[in-house]
């Protein structure tokens, strides 16, 4: 898939990924209604296998390589939910997964590769090793590198994820989601222009890491100096693929604070029984801390993820409130 995917593309991702992904549900809270002001839905990823959203733009990935390519495996770098997300996608296809990962990876991410049947290689963690040891494995190898979001495969796998929001809640004002790399937004934002026209598709992000909104605001590409936020999965910079999507079809880029995000976990954990990630959290923190842009409106979230260490809740961290 070499341009941005059109209504046709998007249409058959969802025929060729359906009999490997979850349909995920979509829960409400009229308690958060109450809080927010508005009539919030959400779309539980968390729920999707890997326990992300992931696992639908490496799935499409995967299993549109043609033969020869497949023969040799796929291979990324990644630390978090992509490296799960492709280990169990190039399963399912009967295929090798090489992961390169950080030596200070969570171990619990780890051993869910390792679980998946991926061979991980270690590297230092830092992008330039990253990088490099990347480039080594593919070249022993012969590897298709999978990206975790600057590929039009990927991000045409993300977009079922709204498609489907659609097909559930067909008359949404609004629809935020996370931003990080922008492989989740920019598909929103594909989906909505084909599906749901009416619909306003918002950027969700963590002040602590808000090259999106820098971007989007200056209309030009700029990375991520220092992310410090909890909400890991958004600590990358967007992609040459994803910006122009996003900054052609985002209404806005909204930021949060690191305080806000904690509490929007908190109230998903507390009044909706849902265990979500940081990153999950960060749009409806903007709801929260935006008020007057949902006010009365038909919102919808994308949860995306749940994968938590437990051990290490952000609530449970006493450095975290002392900073706010």
């Amino acid at each position: 898939m070499e341009c941005i995917p059109g209504v046709t593309d998007l249409k058959r991702v969802r025929d060729i990924i359906a009999p490997y992904i979850h349909k995920t549900p979509v829960h409400s809270s009229r308690a958060l209604d109450t809080i927010c002001g508005c009539s919030l839905f959400f779309k539980c990823e968390q729920f999707q296998k890997v326990g992300a959203f992931k696992f639908r733009g490496a799935t499409h990935a995967v299993m549109t390589l043609d033969k020869k390519e497949a023969l040799k495996g796929v291979a990324t770098h990644s630390s978090g939910n992509h490296a799960q997300a492709l280990a169990l996608a190039a399963r399912n296809r009967g295929i090798t997964a090489h992961i390169v990962m950080p030596q200070n990876a969570p171990k619990v991410k780890v051993e869910a590769v390792v679980s998946y049947g991926g061979i991980i290689t270690f590297c230092q963690p830092t992008l330039p090793d990253r990088e490099a040891t990347l480039q080594k494995v593919r070249k022993q190898t012969g590897a298709v590198e999978i990206h975790p979001y600057n590929d039009y495969r990927i991000i045409a796998g993300q977009a079922s994820a709204a498609a489907e929001f659609y097909d559930d809640v067909p008359d949404l004002d609004c629809l935020i989601a996370p931003v990080g790399g922008g492989g989740l937004l920019s598909g929103s934002i594909l989906s909505t222009k084909y599906f749901s026209k009416h619909t306003k598709v918002y950027g969700a992000e963590p002040d602590q890491a808000n090259d999106a909104w820098q971007s989007f605001k200056q209309k030009k590409l700029i990375p991520v100096e220092k992310a410090l936020t909890i909400a890991d999965g958004l600590r990358t910079s967007l992609g040459s693929l994803t910006f122009p999507i996003i900054a052609d079809g985002a209404e806005d880029i909204l930021c949060v604070q690191e305080a806000t995000i904690i509490r929007a976990m908190m109230l998903i954990w507390e009044r909706m029984k849902l265990i979500v990630e940081p990153s999950a959290a960060v749009p409806l923190a903007a709801v929260l801390e935006h008020p007057a842009v949902f006010a009365g409106k038909r919102a919808g979230i994308i949860l995306s993820g749940g994968n938590v260490d437990l051990m290490n809740l952000p609530w449970l961290d006493p450095q975290h409130f002392g900073k706010h």
